[in-house]
């Protein structure tokens, strides 16, 4: 019995001393690893090594606002202004800006002319509109007659343009023949000739509040060019 319990233990301590050379220490200098029947794992279900994130709005530095090549209708002066406009609202568009400002030019000398205060109040400002009314009310009371015409617009180039926000304001220098004569309360000619035109320069400031829906632009201030 006492020799069956000796047996037992030595097979023990030999069994011991095995798992212990498995498990227990390392393998030597040009030993190899003892491999047991581990599975190895499945690479596809290994954690994969993580990625940087981009933020989903990286800040991106401000774009410097483009000016079609074509649109030439301003002077070197107003490109700062104009860029500030087209970064404000990106539907100003010089040329077509131009176009109505011809268009206006012509209605509110037009409107003047022929003493048309209802048409001066929708495409003035009111200080305008003020000084055109009473021009008008001084030839009437003084018995006067006009008989002008816009022959010609030789050139209209934006010469000065700002940003206030809301509101941009334009100034655009107009080069144009008009040809006008002037009668007395008895239609007798006082002034001017409707077969020689004289060349005007005139300088419009035209406003508009970039917030608002209604997109026409108001005659703000007139001066001479």
């Amino acid at each position: 019995m006492v020799v069956e319990i000796v047996i037992l233990a030595m097979i023990a301590a030999f069994l011991g001393l095995r798992l212990y050379a498995v498990l227990g220490r390392r393998p030597e200098q040009n030993e190899e690893p003892v491999r047991g029947r581990v599975e190895q794992p499945d690479p596809a279900a290994a954690p994969r090594p993580l990625q940087p994130r981009l933020a989903e709005n990286p800040a991106q530095p401000p774009r410097p606002i483009a000016i079609p090549a074509e649109a030439t209708g301003f002077e070197q002066e107003a490109e700062a202004g104009v860029r500030a406009i087209i970064g404000a609202d990106r539907r100003f568009d010089v040329s077509l800006f131009l176009i109505g400002a011809k268009s206006a030019y012509g209605m509110v000398l037009e409107a003047f002319w022929r003493g048309d205060k209802d048409a001066l109040g929708q495409l003035c400002d009111a200080d305008v509109f003020e000084s055109f009314a009473a021009a008008i009310d001084a030839r009437v009371a003084a018995g006067e007659q006009l008989d002008s015409r816009l022959i010609r617009i030789e050139e209209a180039k934006i010469v000065a343009a700002r940003f206030d926000a809301p509101i941009a304001l334009v100034t655009v220098r107009f080069v144009a023949d008009i040809a006008s004569i002037t009668r007395d309360a008895n239609g007798v000619l006082i002034a001017g000739s409707l077969n020689d035109a004289i060349e005007s320069r005139d300088l419009w400031t035209f406003r508009r509040d970039l917030t608002s829906r209604d997109p026409d632009w108001v005659l703000d201030e007139t001066d001479e060019g």
